[in-house]
Order: C-alpha cells, then structure tokens, then sequence
C-alpha cells in the first residue's frame, strides 16, 4: 500500500495551480482581470490622497502565439504612490496588502495586481516592471514571484531623480491573452468605471493604436471612506481569539470598551451578564470556552446599535447622476441613496438609478448594471441579487414600462465586506438585508419613473383627442370669421402652440 504524501503549499502556489479562481480563466479573460485589478488599485491609490484620478492603460502586442498573443500591459496612475521598501511585497506577494482593515475599498482579497502579474510570469516568464514615487524619489523595480516561498524576487532596483515631482505608480509586464474576445468587455468595464467615477479620467489605447477615452464630468473628489473598529457583530471566535491575544486591555470589560465600536459602558456591562462573565476577567487568561459564551452572548444580544458607516464611501446621487448623464444623456433619470443598513455586523449602503430614454436602446430585456464599492460587474450577472430583484421580485406593469422599453437600471451596493459569491468578485450573494434594501430602492425610483410615463402617456392621449379635430381648426376659424363679418381670417397658431402641437399646424399648412 503507498502511503499518502503530506505537503505545505504556499499562498503564491495555491494560485498557480488554481488560477481559474481568481477569475484568470482563459487568456480572455486573464486580460480582463488584469486590466480590471491594476484600475481598482489606481482608483483606491487616487482615492486615498484625495486625488483626481487620471489613469493611463496601453496594450500592445509583442508577438503572435496561435490562436493567443503575447501583449505588453502598461498602467500609469497620478495615486499616492507606494514606499520603495513596500513595492516588492505589494506587488510580488500574494495575500500581501493594504486592504485588510475595516473600510471600504475597491479590493478585497490582497490578490489585485498580484495575481495579474502573477499570470504573466506563468505564461510569459518574463519580469514586471513596477516604478512608484511619492513625489520624491522615482524606485523602478524589476521583479518576479518566487512561487514556492510566496515572495519577491528583486531582478533590479533603480533610483531615479523626480525633477518634474511626478507621483504615482507604473505596473508594466507581459501576458498571454486575446484581446479580440476580450475587447468588448474591457471596454464595457472602462466605460462603466467612468460611470461611477464620473471624477476621473481613463484613457486606453488598444493594440491597434486606438484611444478610447473616458473623461471626467465633475471636479469633486468623494470622500474617503474612515477605518473604524469592528462592531461586535462581525466578529467570530477566530477574530476574537486574535483581537484578545492584541488587546492592551488588562480586563474583559475594558477589552470591550476600546476594541468594538458602538460599545459603551452599560452595553459591554450587559454582554458580560449575558455571557455569565466577570467584568474584571483577565484578557489574557481567558479559557476558550469563555470565548464561547462571550461570542454566545454577543450573537443574543438584541440592543447593539447600527454600525458606523462612516468606513463607508458610495458613489453619491449627484455623481451618479452625472456619470449616468454622460454616457447615456437619458430623458428621464432618478437616483435614490438608502440610508446606512447592516448585514451580520457591516454597514453597507445601497445606491440605486433608473435611467429611460435617450440613447438608451429599446429592448425586451431592459439593462442592468451592477457595481459593487464603485466597480462593475460584468460577469455571472443572472448570480446576482440584483438580477433576482430586477427581473424575479420587481412587476415593471405596475409602473407603466412596457415590455419593450428604453430602460436602464443601475445597482450599487459599498461595503467593508461585500458578499461576492467567488473570489472572481462578479456577483453579489443574495442576502436578506441587502436583497431588501436594492428592493426598496428600485420600487422608490420607479414609483418616480411611473409619474413621468404617466404625464408622457397623458400627454400623448391629449395629442390624439386634438389631432382629431385639428384638421377641422382652420375650417372653424374660416366660418367663425364668415359669420361674424370679419375679413381677416384668425390666426390658429397661438392655440397650437400653447397646446404644443406646432408640428400639426405646419403639416395642414401643407396638405
């Protein structure tokens, strides 16, 4: 009988035989993804310093490989920019980044940038370029991953002089892809960026040299999202375990007072009571089934309030109305914002826009756009929650939109933790709380969009009880002129334009 072999793998391992879970598929999408990660970091990296973003991507073919290429990725951000001695491990270390604390940010597993450059080692095996300044010195650092230790391998390091005070950050490197099945959702993912970044500018030349050019609409830079303490309410044994092996705190009570937020004396008081704990147990003695009972308590206790949602950033009702103004110049739009709402301990808010007419084309199956901590999703879209709200829970007869219709819906959900069904992050787990609130939502704007279809179709009929006796207008005024002794023949041009029906008056002048 053999025997079974035993092995540690490391987390860079782990994604070199299972790419396919981070979304790196097929060199289609591969491409997509890299594209769609290194925007996320830039637009975080802008986001962070207050900054107008402007983002520079360029793709460009090397050489023809069969029925792929290989391609020269190359993405420019004007961001905060990265300390010379991070550089290696942001970029060369999987699971290693800035993204772990308790705020919202576009990304969420540490991969981004990683993973992207990951792949094209795997299937180029050539270095990355990766150049970052703060506004002092310019680093270039030439790198690969060592996938066995999940660790930088630095090739070369340069310092350059920053005579024009440049900022930001360059990721440069080679990837196997095809841009030809891969173009349409690139571009769709870029166009609906600079829809819920209305304030940045993202600029793309493709292989073929063309630019597509997404510009920015408004100068107002939203908010940054605050780091903020966990609430109680999202944090398991293991989170507890840690944030008590961390806690300065010499007692239990003490440790519940300074490590959660929305946690005052009297709550902390209660908690322990309902856990059948001293207040002045020690942290540091605690025995496991202690923790039990206080996580036990933690989940019965009614009275904690909602948590802080200033670790939250959403897009905002006049930049979303903007960016939506931008590219779709709709005739009618209404943008709703829900207040804050929670979901097992995060805060989270859904904003939501009904988009109708313009150039939105008609169609039986009306648009819906999806965005998650101001990101699209452009993929399993029938997975998400906003699919089921949209087209399974919302009756749009009962809001007067036709079954073909000119209708755009956009759904966003920000959250410190969104509850993306797999690590690829394209659709959005269908929890209670959040399903409700994107139901609210939508029911609250088209209630609004029923109004406007309401006072178009009221309008219409008006037009076509007129337009039946228009024809007899001129006749009217002809004998009404005859019978009273008048020579000059009334003009009916003041009534038609008062009605709005202008057009009508010239099509009788002509017939």
């Amino acid at each position: 009988m053999s025997e079974v072999k035993f092995e540690q793998i490391s987390p860079a391992d782990f994604f070199y035989r299972n790419r396919d879970i981070a979304g790196f598929t097929n060199p289609s999408r591969a491409l997509y993804m890299s594209i769609r990660e290194l925007v996320e970091n830039s637009l975080d990296a802008c986001e962070i310093g207050e900054i107008l973003p402007l983002i520079k991507i360029k793709l460009t073919i090397i050489e023809e490989k069969g029925e792929t290429e290989i391609y020269r990725l190359y993405v420019e951000d004007n961001g905060i920019g990265v300390d010379a001695e991070y550089i290696p491990r942001a970029f060369a270390t999987v699971l290693y980044g800035s993204k772990y604390s308790n705020k919202q940010s576009r990304g969420t597993f540490g991969l981004g940038g990683t993973m992207a450059l990951l792949y094209g080692q795997i299937t180029t095996n050539q270095p990355a370029i990766v150049i970052s300044s703060k506004g002092k010195d310019i680093h270039e650092y030439k790198l690969m991953i060592d996938i066995v230790e999940n660790k930088p391998r630095i090739l070369d390091h340069k310092v350059h002089r920053n005579n024009n005070n440049w900022r930001g950050t360059i990721v440069d490197f080679t990837l196997e892809a095809d841009y030809q099945n891969s173009k349409r959702k690139i571009i769709e993912y870029l166009r609906e960026t600079s829809i819920a970044n209305p304030h940045a500018t993202i600029s793309f030349i493709d292989p073929k040299g063309r630019l597509y050019l997404f510009e920015r609409v408004v100068n107002n830079v939203p908010k940054p999202p605050k780091e903020a303490l966990p609430h109680p309410l999202g944090v398991d044994a293991e989170a507890m375990i840690r944030l008590l092996s961390e806690t300065k705190a010499r007692t239990l009570f003490n440790f519940l007072t300074t490590s959660f937020q929305k946690v005052g004396a009297k709550t902390a008081k209660e908690i322990l009571e309902l856990a059948g704990l001293p207040l002045n147990a020690n942290t540091k003695k605690l025995k496991h089934e202690d923790v039990t009972k206080l996580i036990e308590a933690i989940r019965k206790y009614k009275n904690f309030r909602a948590p802080d949602a200033s670790t939250l950033s959403p897009i905002g009702i006049d930049l979303l109305k903007a960016g939506i103004e931008k590219e779709f110049q709709p005739e009618f739009i209404e943008v709703v914002q829900r207040p804050p709402a929670a979901y097992s301990g995060f805060p989270f808010i859904v904003e939501v826009a009904l988009a109708y007419g313009g150039k939105i084309p008609i169609s039986d199956t009306y648009q819906l756009h999806r965005f998650a901590n101001k990101i699209p999703l452009l993929y399993d879209e029938r997975a998400d929650v906003s699919w089921k709200v949209v087209f399974e829970k919302i009756n749009w007869n009962n809001y007067k939109v036709p079954k073909e219709a000119a209708l755009a819906i956009f759904v966003h959900l920000c959250s410190t933790r969104i509850p993306y069904k797999t690590v690829g992050k394209e659709a959005i787990a269908d929890r209670p709380e959040i399903e409700r609130e994107i139901t609210i939502a939508i029911r609250e704007a088209a209630r609004a969009l029923k109004n406007h279809l309401s006072k178009i179709e009221k309008k219409e009929e008006k037009k076509k009880r007129l337009n039946i006796f228009i024809k007899y207008l001129p006749k009217i005024a002809q004998f009404s002129a005859k019978l009273s002794n008048r020579k000059k023949i009334p003009s009916i041009e003041p009534l038609l334009k008062s009605l709005g029906l202008e057009h009508i008056q010239i099509e009788e002048s002509t017939s």
